[in-house]
């Protein structure tokens, strides 16, 4: 049997400007980049703090191996989980005002892992429409009843939950929406979830590191407690520049996770030197704050700057900073303009986002320079007034 069928769904991706392909980075990551070859300015990176190549991260990663060498070796539950990992567990857990936090190793595997644990066909998962995919593929494949409420809308939930009979009803959502930059209303959200006897599971991918007095995220900015939020999951690999998540909660949601989480029993640790180096992370990420705070200062100057050129921006107060275009093929050739003005900023078409909503998705770091940003703002105001 032949993949000739294979060839007519790409081509027909190719046709509708939806293709993708993979780039060669080939520095690390930064601000200024090497792309297949070529010196770009990059505004698409979720290296958000800048930590992904910092001096200390390298010379823990480093100490990492010398200590632990280079492979976890096993899963976590027979010979892999290393006291960097443990080590790495009690600072999270701390950091977040937690008994516990668990490592995965990805988001994606933290969410499929939980949502599984907790859920099956007796109960009932409700998620925002925007969620992120892992958050809807742990849904579906939970095989409990699966509802996805209006985006970041309180009401829309509650009317759901109201009819549900389930015997667990968990909620689903992201902390800062990965496409949109939007943050949730977890207040709103906590609120009507705890008034349904359910409970609320935020992924905060996007906040960690950016968000809150200390960067523990929107949890923290909102002032909720665990009472509110139950189970909390984070990401490694974006503020924190290193690899890998984690979820924090109470020694139950901990202990049920370790039992019943597939995705955590069934595959090797993360690499200890990873763990090792994420702890050097950690302290950054909480005592250097002047890191969030220019983060805020270029967010302003992006915003104010965008708008006066006549762009749309959404909704968004993170380093997420989308330009709605709306056509795929537009939205590709802005993407190719900024690029042949020496600028890589990625665009976001469907099925990431839905039809009709394509975008280019900024993306700022604290490493970022005031005259990097006017730099894109330069190119942005060249092709808005339709220059090649």
């Amino acid at each position: 049997m032949s993949f000739d069928q294979l060839e007519v769904a790409l081509q027909e991706r190719r046709d509708a400007h939806l293709y993708r392909r993979r780039r060669l980075l080939q520095s690390p990551q930064g601000p200024e980049v090497s792309v297949d070859g070529q010196a770009c300015l990059a505004f698409c990176s979720n290296d958000y703090l800048g930590l992904a190549n910092h001096p200390a991260l390298k010379q823990a990663m480093i100490e990492g191996v010398e200590r632990f060498g280079v492979g976890g070796g096993a899963s976590h539950l027979v010979m892999g989980h290393s006291s960097a990992h443990h080590e790495l567990e009690e600072a999270l857990a701390e950091w977040t005002g937690r008994p516990r936090a668990l490592l995965f190793s990805t988001g994606y595997m933290a969410n499929l892992g939980v949502i599984n644990a907790l859920l099956d066909k007796q109960d009932a998962v409700f998620e925002d429409r925007l969620n992120h995919a892992s958050l809807l593929d742990g849904g579906l494949l939970s095989g409990a009843r699966f509802q996805r409420y209006l985006h970041n809308d309180a009401a829309s939930l509650q009317q759901r939950l109201a009819k549900s009979d389930a015997r667990r009803k968990l909620v689903v959502t992201d902390g800062v929406f990965s496409m949109d930059g939007d943050i949730a209303d977890l207040p709103a959200l906590a609120r009507t979830t705890r008034e349904a006897g359910g409970w609320l599971m935020v992924d905060d991918a996007h906040g960690m590191g950016v968000l809150g007095e200390t960067g523990a995220g929107c949890v923290e900015q909102f002032g909720l407690s665990q009472s509110d939020v139950p189970v909390l999951m984070g990401t490694l690999g974006k503020g924190f520049g290193t690899a890998g998540a984690f979820v924090a909660g109470s020694e139950a949601l901990i202990e049920t996770l370790i039992q019943f989480a597939r995705s955590y029993i069934y595959t090797t640790s993360m690499p200890p030197a990873v763990a090792w180096a994420t702890l050097a992370s950690l302290k950054l990420v909480r005592e250097e704050s002047w890191r969030r705070e220019k983060l805020q200062s270029l967010i302003q100057r992006f915003r104010r700057g965008a708008q006066q050129l006549g762009y749309e921006l959404m909704a968004s107060e993170t380093p997420i900073q989308p330009i709605l275009v709306g056509d795929a093929a537009e939205a590709m050739r802005l993407s190719e303009g900024l690029e042949a003005r020496g600028l890589f900023v990625s665009a976001i078409r469907p099925p990431t986002v839905p039809v009709g909503s394509s975008r280019l998705r900024v993306t700022l770091s604290a490493t970022h320079t005031e005259q990097q940003v006017d730099r894109l703002l330069a190119a942005l105001e060249e092709l808005r007034g339709g220059v090649a």
